[in-house]
């Protein structure tokens, strides 16, 4: 197990995680995709999406071991032309 840090980044500004959390490395994608798609969830309450975010993975040398872009985290079903 390892502390990892899960920073948000927006494409402008960067929410850094200064606590972390003890992970195996086959935790890392899981806890990534929980927390991409809890931070969409309640953006979709408020009537925006910001899929430009990601979540950068780091260990405690500073290196990303994991990266996930918002556009992966969810699958967008667009609407049938003509159904209501």
């Amino acid at each position: 197990m390892s502390r990892l840090y899960f920073h948000l980044h927006d494409g402008v500004d960067t929410l850094l995680d200064h606590d972390g959390v003890e992970l195996s490395p086959g935790q890392v994608p899981g806890r990534a995709l929980t927390e991409a798609r809890a931070i969409i969830a309640d953006e979709a309450l408020h009537g925006r999406i910001d899929l430009r975010q990601r979540i950068d993975v780091h260990d405690g040398e500073g290196r990303i071991v994991y990266s996930l872009s918002f556009p992966d985290a969810v699958t967008i079903v667009p609407p049938v032309d003509g159904g209501g």
